[in-house]
């Protein structure tokens, strides 16, 4: 049995602010509850919310651990009472509460995937955020078909590229925008047709890409300078699904004459705080309808770069940039 150290190292940020103010130190270890099991951290992904944590802007919520990291993969060390699914010794990716970045992690078991068959740890900790995400968003919120065409922004982020690979996997027409050449290359190479925001309207290039017609589900993460945009890129009936606004979230002077004309739905959600049955049920869909497509090697996730834990500052740093394609990881046990 795995000796399960009284301290660990973790991820500190000292006072809210710049990727300077995250340093490496110890911290008693967890212990798991009844209906949770305890993680050996061996790789942790790094999230946009994890810079809005840092910065004080995204506070944990009740209950949940204040260190920074919202996915992890590793080793059960130890399970709760109430575990019946896991035990110790399987190697399991998570989607935390908080925690992550740290040796050691306690997180429901409902919220726990077994690796995908072939996959190490540095992919595996790529998958959670994203891919509950995405599920939740695409298909549950979005309801996105087989048959439906897909408008995505920020192609080539986490987010971005997991909506492509799962939309196209499926044989929904998608589109992505991206912001230089180089990332509307990563874009088509997934199977979207790539847009360059800096140099073409988006809005236009869907008319006219789709014959003014629209696509059926806009997935967006800038927020307010693309909403009145997003409206009229939306087929009737079409829905218009929020998953973050990096540019703001309150839109002025905007006409919701088309919400009703096309019967359009505007929706959003936020993962975090939903309940670990919530985050369950999301779980077992991903295990049944996703986990299969990766383990037959029809999509994977695609990883831009590692650091080791004590470089997580130069992680957030490269995140902040926006120059990275696919995922940001911590190698923790490295």
């Amino acid at each position: 049995m795995t000796q399960i150290p009284d301290t660990m190292r973790f991820i500190d940020v000292s006072q809210p602010g710049g990727p300077e103010q995250m340093r490496i130190a110890q911290t008693g270890t967890p212990r798991q509850g009844g209906s949770e099991i305890l993680i050996r951290v061996l790789a942790a992904g790094v999230n946009r919310p994890d810079i809005q944590q840092r910065k004080g802007a995204y506070p944990p919520p009740p209950g949940a651990s204040p260190i920074l990291g919202l996915e992890a993969a590793g080793e059960i060390v130890a399970c709760g009472a109430q575990v019946t699914d896991f035990a110790v010794g399987d190697r399991v990716t998570a989607l935390c509460n908080g925690g992550g970045y740290a040796e050691y992690v306690a997180v429901p078991a409902t919220q726990c995937l077994p690796w995908p068959q072939g996959y190490d740890a540095i992919q595996a900790a790529a998958l959670p955020e994203n891919y509950f995400t995405v599920w939740a968003n695409l298909f549950d919120i979005g309801r996105l078909k087989p048959e439906e065409s897909l408008l995505v922004h920020g192609g080539t982020s986490g987010i971005g590229i997991t909506a492509i690979q799962m939309a196209r996997a499926q044989g929904s027409k998608v589109f992505a925008t991206a912001g230089s050449a180089q990332k509307c290359a990563a874009v088509e190479k997934l199977g979207a047709t790539a847009i360059n925001y800096h140099e073409e309207d988006f809005a236009a290039v869907i008319a006219d890409a789709t014959l003014k017609n629209g696509v059926d589900v806009v997935l967006d993460m800038v927020g307010a300078p693309y909403t009145e945009r997003n409206l009229r890129c939306l087929a009737r009936g079409g829905r218009l699904v929020q998953v973050a606004f990096m540019q703001g979230s309150k839109v002025e002077n905007l006409d919701l004459l088309s919400v009703m004309t096309k019967r359009l739905t505007i929706a959003g959600s936020t993962m975090r705080p939903r309940s670990a049955e919530d985050k369950g049920a999301i779980a077992k869909a991903l295990r049944t309808c996703i986990w299969p497509l990766l383990e037959a090697g029809r999509f994977a996730p695609v990883i831009d770069s590692v650091f080791p834990l004590d470089q997580a500052a130069a992680a957030h740093a490269l995140m902040e940039s926006s120059a990275h394609i696919g995922k940001i990881v911590l190698n923790v046990a490295g």
